[in-house]
Order: structure tokens, then sequence, then C-alpha cells
């Protein structure tokens, strides 16, 4: 089975320039209050490779379960776009926002100032919404708090796959593209496997399957048609997960994709399972199992400690017999 769309009807895809040792980062608060402690390690982990942090003022500030009014997230997230010092924005973590605040977003002076932003979890939001509106590639992958800040920092997988997206030393003449999955000896505990065989092509969206249900129907809706779709989410019952892979489904999201990937779906260690007469691969395997395009399953993307980042808008082919994403183009800027 062989599927090729490469979503031509997406705006005009931009890049940002990969980064080097000297550039600036600037962290910043989308969504939900962030913790101090976990910042600092990660601006320390940053600095001690070389890059310059910034740190907004009053970044800690909160409103109940947001870091601050959705006009203050929205100005401090544009006045990062447009700084000439920043060259690549760091959400420091997800939880609940983004999408309170895409409607704030300048999208053309997003478009003119293309830098680097990478995040998963609520995060996804602003991919979807900013690729989409903007055409630039963005980077779904740990957050700052979430693996760069964490006491244990990033996993040797994590660590890899991040870096190899966003550093411009990486990026030689002869490694312009490269391709993700597990490698052996990889201490990764989900094991990618083919769902439904076969390989397609198709530009890489997707992200956090609440945050797409919940862009349903929006000016924000993720498009499907001939990408390749990746969905991931955490703390969600199978129920859940059914009730939002049904809303995808109903709404014609699933019918034209050239493929999925399956990531992490996480349980929480406080979810009480034990009345559950169904697993959420119970569930995948339905909505999946006789689709008639690939699909790969259990990819090490999400809330789980081998958090693989995508380049959200890039040029992909999907091989899911083969348990991986093959780069198709360079998702950063070469400069000559």
């Amino acid at each position: 089975m062989s599927h090729t769309s490469l979503g031509d009807e997406a705006p005009s895809v931009i890049k940002a320039r990969p980064l080097k040792p000297g550039d600036t980062i600037v962290i910043v608060a989308p969504a939900k209050p962030l913790q101090r402690e976990a910042i600092t390690r990660a601006k320390e982990k940053l600095e001690s490779m070389g890059f310059k942090v910034k740190i907004p003022d009053n970044l800690f500030r909160s409103h109940g379960y947001l870091a601050g009014t959705d006009q203050q997230r929205a100005d401090e997230l544009m006045a990062a776009f447009t700084d000439p010092e920043v060259d690549a924005i760091f959400p420091g973590g997800g939880g609940y926002g983004a999408t309170r605040i895409l409607d704030l977003l300048d999208f053309e002076k997003i478009r003119q100032n293309p830098k680097v932003l990478i995040g998963y979890s609520d995060i996804t939001a602003l991919h979807v919404a900013i690729h989409q509106k903007t055409g630039l590639i963005t980077f779904h992958s740990p957050v700052a708090s979430y693996g760069l800040g964490s006491k244990g920092g990033l996993t040797p997988f994590a660590e890899r796959t991040f870096w190899r997206a966003l550093l411009a030393k990486d990026y030689k003449p002869s490694q312009l593209t490269y391709t993700l999955g597990v490698e052996p000896g990889d201490d990764v505990k989900l094991e990618p496997f083919a769902l439904v065989s076969g390989q397609a092509e198709g530009r890489l969206i997707g992200g956090n399957l609440s945050l797409l249900a919940a862009m349903m129907g929006t000016p924000y809706q993720v498009e499907t048609a001939g990408n390749i779709l990746f969905i991931e989410d955490v703390g969600e019952a199978p129920y859940r997960v059914d009730r939002m892979l049904q809303t995808l489904k109903s709404g014609g999201l699933l019918d034209e994709v050239s493929g999925i990937v399956l990531g992490a779906f996480t349980r929480r260690d406080d979810e009480d399972t034990s009345g559950e007469v169904r697993t959420i691969d119970d569930v995948l395997r339905d909505f999946f199992q006789d689709a008639p395009y690939p699909v790969l399953m259990r990819f090490p993307v999400g809330h789980q400690p081998n958090n693989c980042t995508l380049p959200e808008g890039v040029k992909v082919r999907l091989d899911a017999d083969s348990g991986v994403i093959e780069l198709l183009e360079t998702p950063v800027q070469i400069e000559d």
C-alpha cells in the first residue's frame, strides 16, 4: 500500500534558522503557570551549551490555572517572535490555555519573523495554528520544564532527537535530512509496530488528541488531507479517547489522511483503571486496524520520557513496517 500527497494546498512553507552557540533562546509561558525551579534548571542547561537565555519580566505570573491573562500570554509570545535578538522560543510548559490566545496572535508578524518554536501537549494548539496560518515548520518536542528542566534532564533518546532537529552543526551537506525511530540500544519502552502495513508520504502534522478534538470547528482545525497525522495523549480513559477519535472521524479528518502515527497514550499514576473493560489499545485498534492507509502504533512521542522531537509541517515518508519516519526535506533554513 502506498499513499502519496504533500499537502500542496497548505501555505508556502517557511523555515527558521537552526541554532548555534551564542544564539538567544527565550522561555515563555503561553499556557499554565511555570515552576521557577524547573525553569532555572533548563536555563542552566541551555547556558552550559553556549546559548543565551532570556527570561521575560513576570514570567512566573499566575491567573488561576493560567500563566496570566490571555492578553498577557499572547503579548509575551508575540514579543518573542518580533524581538530581533531572539532566535528560538521555548515554552516552559503546557497544561491549558494555548487555545485561548490563538485569536490574539498576529500570524502575519509571525510569518515575517520565523523562529524555532518547540513544545508539546497544550502547545499543540500553537503548532497547528501557526503552521497552518503561516507555513512555519515548528517542533513538537519536550518543553523547558519537562526534560530540559527535569532533575535528570532529557533521556538519551529524547536528547538525541531534540538537538538533531535544532542544531545547525548537525545539518551538514550530506545530512540535511534524517530518519526518526527507535535505534538499537535505545532504552525505549514503546516499540513501534505496523498496525496497518505500508508506506505513505505527506506533511507531518498533529500532536495532543485532546487539543486536536478541541480545535474542531474553529479556524484552527487541523488540516489532515494528504498529511501524516500523529496523535498522543495523557490521563485519558479509553472511552474519552474513543469519543475524541470519533469527533475527528465524524468531522472527516480521518478520511483523507495519507497515514497515521499513534504515539504514547500515557495513564497517570493516580488513575484508577481497575473498572475499565477496554484498553486504549483496544480503542485504537477499533478505529485504525482496517484503515486504507499505513498506521504506525506505539511510536515514542508524547507524555513519557522518550518524547521524540517531530518537525511539524515537514515533508516525510512514513514506513509503518520499519517503524520509522523519514524526513524528505530539511526542517530548518540552511544558510549558504
